[in-house]
């Protein structure tokens, strides 16, 4: 009998990895994800693909920007993959190799190659999706949609960002990989909605960090100056 491992298991590998506290904002997004890529893992139709390392890759750096000290980041996201047993430099060599490739190629073509491919188009990452969209177990994921996303940024950058545009394109696709077209956009846009929030978040920090800072300056120049001889006689 194989002995499955638990979400217990896998934080306690991160930790022991990862042995610097992780500052509060943070910690949740952290054990979310990690969360979410356990109960993948175990998962007997999940299987590993460049797309959802992306996905894993762009979600774990949109929502730790901003993290100090920054010299943290790196140790954290190697502990993060290593704690589901896997390689932190295969996810990000991979996910920078897709990105590197989608820049060449419009999302129109995209979603022309999928229904036709078309010799020598991008066809090493084609590949990948044709295979997905003839998988009949593909395990359908939010990492994978955020992957998918990523790559249409990359391809598209600036007729993505209108809602409109963006959610057609999001449906071709969902219907061209056979995904589940009403839970992708959902997912997509709780994705963006909570980059809002720690954005916000990670600025009101920010914010009272420098209202606090200000206030230790004016007591120190107050001290100063309660200090200070009187030298008006």
């Amino acid at each position: 009998m194989n002995n499955i491992r638990t979400v217990s298991d896998t934080k306690r590998t991160f930790y022991s990895l990862h042995t610097r506290p992780i500052n509060s904002i943070y910690r949740r997004v952290i054990e979310e994800l990690m969360v979410e890529m356990h109960l993948l893992s175990v998962n007997v139709d999940f299987s590993y693909d460049p797309i959802y390392a992306l996905g894993v890759v762009t979600a774990f750096d949109r929502f730790m920007q901003g993290y100090l000290p920054e010299s943290d980041q790196e140790s954290i996201f190697n502990a993060l993959i290593k704690a589901e047993q896997d390689d932190p430099q295969r996810y990000r060599g991979e996910a920078q190799h897709l990105q590197e490739l989608a820049k060449n190629l419009s999302v129109k073509d995209l979603i022309a190659s999928l229904k036709s491919p078309a010799e020598g188009t991008a066809t090493e990452w084609l590949g990948d999706l044709q295979a997905i969209a003839i998988n009949p177990k593909l395990k359908y994921s939010r990492l994978f949609a955020i992957g998918l996303f990523t790559l249409l940024e990359q391809a598209d950058p600036s007729g993505i960002q209108d809602k409109a545009t963006r959610e057609q394109i999001l449906s071709q696709l969902a219907e061209a990989l056979h995904l589940p077209q009403d839970k992708l956009l959902k997912d997509l846009d709780l994705y963006r909605s909570n980059l809002e929030k720690v954005a916000q978040a990670r600025l009101m920090i920010e914010e009272m960090t420098q209202a606090e800072r200000k206030k230790r300056e004016q007591r120190a120049n107050e001290a100063v100056g309660a200090s200070a001889p009187d030298t008006s006689n």
